[in-house]
């Protein structure tokens, strides 16, 4: 199992990377264009539309980004970034709230959508954030990476009270304050080492909530690692009403993409709104 894992994590690097830190962020936007037409085709076979369907929408839920990076290009108004941020903070708590129970409840129609919107939000995000700059983008998805692995590191050592056991029994409220401990150590470091001491091209995420925000950057930090914790809740939640323990076996050792970045849904746009204050 983990040779797998290490072995496509290679060739997600491989592939990643040059497109990354290539000259314009088109390259790296076309990539992740279609890892979200196979998140697309996961979403839909997990809300009953598996086969044709499913390869119909990922394909349709691409075609409308690729649209709108044609006609929009790499900026979009905040008001984009807080509308779907406020989804995500309505829609994610009502659905937690409902439980593994409540999602099958609703029309498959109105989940085919939600799931299409959501996606298509966190790539708007994804492709925007890498535009004001690498730096900038790393320092988003790092929150995510950080918050995961300090969560399973603190989990692991110091969990006991379960923090959503009807939807993910290995998280514990110990590992979620463990990993908002990491995060924070990460954007002290990010703030007064790497935006200070090495030639990035832009300014992080944590510099640009410090200078508009002060001291109410943390709050800010906090919020966002609460948000990357109901992204994967929410993902979860999906796999465990339909009764599948990953989204694919698209990423071998890793299961699909949209459990890669189940967490980045929220944390981009909200990460995007935030940033426009």
């Amino acid at each position: 199992m983990l040779l797998p894992r290490i072995l496509t994590a290679l060739v997600l690097l491989a592939v990643l990377l040059p497109a990354l830190f290539a000259s314009t962020p088109l390259p790296f936007a076309l990539l992740t264009l279609v890892m979200i037409a196979a998140g697309g085709w996961e979403w839909s076979r997990l809300n009953g539309r598996p086969g044709v369907p499913a390869l119909a929408f990922g394909a349709a839920l691409a075609a409308v980004c690729g649209v709108c990076l044609w006609t929009v290009g790499f900026a979009l108004p905040a008001w984009c970034w807080w509308l779907a941020g406020g989804l995500w903070v309505l829609g994610g708590a009502q659905a937690l709230k409902t439980g593994v129970a409540g999602w099958p409840q609703l029309p498959v129609a109105l989940r085919l959508v939600l799931g299409a919107v959501l996606l298509w939000a966190a790539w708007l995000a994804l492709i925007s954030a890498r535009a004001r700059g690498i730096n900038f983008l790393l320092s988003a998805m790092c929150l995510v990476w950080m918050a995961d692995i300090a969560a399973y590191v603190f989990g692991k050592l110091f969990g006991r009270r379960k923090l959503a056991p009807a939807i993910s029994p290995g998280k514990s409220w110990e590992g979620a304050l463990g990993g908002l401990f990491g995060v924070v150590v990460m954007a002290v470091l990010w703030v007064h080492v790497i935006d200070v001491h090495l030639p990035v091209d832009s300014p992080s995420l944590y510099q640009i909530l410090v200078k508009r925000l002060g001291w109410l950057s943390l709050l800010a930090v906090v919020f966002l690692t609460a948000m990357s914790v109901v992204g994967d809740l929410f993902e979860s939640l999906v796999k465990r009403a339909a009764g599948a323990k990953d989204s694919s076996q698209l990423l071998p050792g890793h299961g699909g993409v949209l459990d890669r970045v189940d967490a980045l849904l929220p944390v981009l746009p909200l990460a995007m709104a935030l940033s426009s204050l």
